[in-house]
């Protein structure tokens, strides 16, 4: 049985008349679900490649769109115009690709809840594909719809890429990650099967590119059968087998005199299992920027951040283990020192989902698997073997946690220091961080890190007492990501309120969430830390050359102007001193909408102006030594 359109409408007339009937009869029904269940809705219907990609989204969840669209997309924007006016989805016009993409990363980041990028042909597609590398980097599921080229090469078509070979955007985007051409109409149930496991991925999501070739958008499917829209979880993968390993990493495990405990984003769900496992094996704890809070700060056993440019206690947990336990960590090269963090480690146990980052390093014991059912398996083997006796290990790093407390605390003890640039004292970073992210943590604020000196400093700064406080996009360092993912808290099914933390470079790459930020109800807090430099990358060209180089200017840039020209958008001088800038968040948490607050922050020589680095990194004119550490460590 087919549904069918009056004939005394026009072709497009009928199609709009039918595409606004099944929405209204889905709606009523509550959900796609129901009415088939009910036979509201018939199971096989007439219709478009372009609503049925809707509607097969709809059945998986999806019922947020951002982007931007275009030629490449005006049939799908039709759809969704449909189905909006129906209360099915809701969009989010933007003026950025990045932007839509950051946004719908941190939607999903935050609270789980899915979201499509929509983008024309080209150009606009090809800036969504950049910004698609942190969802890729970072492991959230996001889908992309991108406009692309015709199928039946008539020509080259306007803004695709200027080269007469087939499939090229395909190529692009399969080399970031799962992409499907719908060259095919009827392929659209094996493609929306394939993003669902991408997107849908229960312990390592990403994005998945659905390419739409302009004129098989509007393709008819007659008779489509809705049943072949693909839905439900991807189950999870469960403990890893056994065939020995645990056995073994348990004997390693005993005979250890110095474990140190990797602790990346894959262990968000080990929490009280990954306690208890620190316990029995006298074991530290060490996490990668994106794992703060898994082990709350406050841990005695937590040695903070460890890597590039971890902290005291981190690094040394690393420099002086003899056994590491990795748990859903990728080892990225900031976060293990270019492979040389582990200089002493004679052994490794690896936990992880994914087989290849379980066997990133020699001499492992690779336990593929989720982390939380994998370590309760570990720890029942370590049981049956009696456990670890414990070892001066945990007092050697208490007094290195101690030592970058102390460190740390100098640092917040001279929250100012004079800045030539400003001609006046203005604080310093780490002391606006930590001001800013203790109240974020003092009103269950979300803080996000744009990328740079604020990420870098803030990550060894923050104090997490459980997963979710901070969201630091390490995985590409994406600059305008955190004030983009402030539209999140507009698209979220339940509105919440979030910091973004940036400094005058990432805000200056993506400043239209002052527009887009009020048209939408975001709500939230710009912090604009304003040094008129790439500190980060500063420090680290005066570190191995002696000399900063092109990365600052002599701009002078009046952002709080800038802010005031968005009609809606408050703007807040966070002034030179901790007082002010407290009074201003709080100032801005009584906003409802958005707010920015600008402060002027030191960038110098001064050591008290941040928070330092403490490890190896291959970059630079430093390469040749660690590559000769790394080969001569071997591990």
């Amino acid at each position: 049985m087919t549904d069918t359109a009056p004939h005394s409408l026009t072709a497009q007339g009928q199609l709009a008349h039918a595409r606004a009937a099944r929405a209204q009869v889905i709606a009523a029904a509550g959900g796609i679900e129901a009415a088939l269940a009910s036979g509201a809705l018939p199971l096989f219907i007439d219709t478009t490649l372009s609503e049925a990609i809707v509607l097969g989204l709809l059945r998986q969840g999806v019922q947020r769109y951002l982007g931007v669209f275009g030629h490449g997309s005006t049939e799908v924007g039709e759809v969704l115009r449909i189905y909006q006016e129906a209360g099915l989805v809701r969009v989010y016009n933007v003026r950025h690709e990045n932007e839509a993409s950051h946004a719908a990363t941190a939607l999903r980041w935050v609270t789980g809840e899915k979201a499509a990028v929509v983008t024309s042909i080209g150009p606009g597609a090809l800036q969504a594909l950049a910004a698609s590398i942190v969802p890729a980097s970072d492991g959230i599921g996001v889908w992309y719809l991108f406009g692309d080229e015709t199928t039946e090469d008539e020509g080259p078509n306007m803004q695709q890429i200027p080269k007469h070979e087939q499939g090229l955007f395909l190529r692009l985007c399969e080399t970031m990650g799962c992409a499907y051409s719908l060259h095919t109409p009827l392929a659209l149930p094996m493609a929306l099967r394939r993003g669902m496991v991408t997107v849908d991925h229960p312990h390592r999501g990403g994005p998945f590119y659905l390419l739409l070739p302009m004129n098989t958008q509007a393709a008819s499917l007659p008779g489509f059968n809705l049943d072949e829209l693909p839905h439900g979880a991807i189950p999870r993968m469960g403990a890893a087998g056994d065939e020995g390993a645990y056995g073994r990493a348990a004997d390693l495990l005993r005979a250890a005199e110095r474990v140190v405990v990797k602790i990346g984003g894959g262990a968000r769900g080990a929490g009280p299992a990954l306690l208890e496992f620190l316990e029995l094996t006298d074991a530290v704890a060490v996490h990668t920027p994106i794992a703060t809070g898994i082990v709350p700060y406050a841990h005695p056993r937590n040695m903070t951040v460890g890597g590039s440019k971890g902290s005291l206690c981190g690094n040394y947990a690393m420099e002086h283990a003899d056994l590491l336990v990795a748990i859903g960590t990728r080892c990225v090269c900031q976060s293990d020192g270019s492979r040389t963090g582990y200089p002493n480690v004679q052994h490794v146990i690896n936990i992880n989902s994914d087989v290849e980052a379980a066997t990133h390093y020699g001499k492992t014991v690779a336990l593929v698997g989720d982390a939380g059912p994998t370590l309760r398996r570990l720890i029942e083997a370590l049981r049956a073997r009696g456990g670890r006796a414990p070892s001066p290990w945990l007092a050697e790093c208490a007094a290195q946690r101690a030592a970058w407390e102390g460190f740390k605390a100098a640092r917040y003890a001279h929250p100012t220091l004079h800045d030539e640039r400003w001609g006046d004292q203005v604080l310093t970073q780490p002391a606006a961080i930590k001001l800013a992210t203790d109240w974020a943590r003092g009103h269950d604020v979300g803080t996000f890190f744009d990328a740079g000196d604020v990420q870098a400093n803030g990550f060894q700064i923050v104090e997490d007492d459980r997963p979710g406080r901070t969201f630091t996009e390490t995985g590409a360092s994406y600059m305008g990501w955190a004030v983009s993912a402030l539209l999140a808290t507009a698209v979220a099914t339940q509105p919440f309120y979030g910091l973004a933390i940036t400094g005058d470079g990432s805000f200056t790459m993506n400043p239209q969430i002052l527009i887009d930020g009020v048209e939408h109800g975001a709500r939230g807090c710009i912090l604009l830390l304003d040094n008129r430099s790439m500190a980060a990358i500063s420090g680290l060209q005066a570190a191995q050359y002696g000399v900063a180089f092109a990365t600052s200017d002599a701009v002078a840039v009046d952002y709080l102007a800038w802010a005031r020209a968005v009609r809606g958008v408050q703007a807040l001088d966070g002034g030179r001193s901790p007082a002010a800038l407290n009074e201003a968040l709080n100032r801005a948490r009584s906003h409802a909408g958005l707010t920015l607050i600008h402060v002027p922050v030191y960038c110098g020589p001064d050591e008290l102006g941040g928070m330092g680095v403490f490890g190896r990194w291959n970059v630079g004119n430093r390469c040749e030594a660690v590559q000769a550490l790394r080969h001569n460590i071997g591990l």
